[in-house]
Parts: C-alpha cells; structure tokens; sequence
C-alpha cells in the first residue's frame, strides 16, 4: 500500500530537502565525512562561504540533528564539529548524487546548450 501524501508530510518532506539540499550543507557534510574539524577548519575546506553563511549552516545542521557541536573548556575555548549518525547515513545518498551528477554532466551541458541557443534564435 503507497503511503498517502498529505500537505503536513509534504511540508515536513520539504523542509528536510531544503536543508540537506542546499550547497553548503552538502559541502560542510562532506568536509565532516572525515571527522570533527573546528570551524576555521570548516571554512578553509568549504571555499567560498563566508564566516557567516557556515555559522547559520551549521545552526541548521545543529538544529535539525545532522551535527553535533562540542565546546572544550580551554582558553580559548576549542569548539568542534561532528556528524551525528543520522548525519552520516547523509553521505550514501550525498555521493549516489554526486556520481548521478558525474555520469550524467555531458547530456546536461548539451540540453543547457541546446536550451541556450533557441533562446538566442528568439
């Protein structure tokens, strides 16, 4: 029996995808596959975001159980990032992705190019 898809499921469906969709929290998932790293880590391994574009990433990955943070009591304080085991179940589907994207880049380019010269014959 299909499961029925109600507005409450689609929406919760939704905002899952719109967080583990988005470009930086699949690159700070993937920078995390390997282990804790700190946060000027995090942000040398994910090029291009900014100091606070990773800050409210990893809020939300935080927020929605994917990392853990860990604050050591040093001075200064040293605060790590970790993927939590949901987080990591992340990375199966994040490389089936990735490897679809590889396979399947060259007919991409040549519909963005078709695409691209009819509009220009407009």
């Amino acid at each position: 029996m299909e499961p029925r898809h109600t507005h409450e499921s689609c929406t919760s469906v939704r905002s899952v995808l719109s967080r583990v969709g988005d470009k930086w929290s699949i690159l700070v998932i993937m920078a995390l596959s390997d282990g804790a790293k700190r946060f000027s880590e995090l942000q040398r391994s994910t090029e291009g975001i900014s100091q606070r574009m990773l800050t409210l990433t990893l809020r939300g990955l935080e927020r929605d159980g994917f990392v853990t943070r860990t604050v050591f009591p040093t001075i200064p304080p040293k605060v790590e990032y970790a993927l939590t085991p949901i987080g990591q179940s992340l990375r199966e589907p994040i490389n089936a992705l990735g490897g679809w994207v590889q396979r399947n880049l060259p007919a991409i380019a040549a519909a963005r190019e078709e695409f691209d010269a009819a509009r220009a014959a407009e």
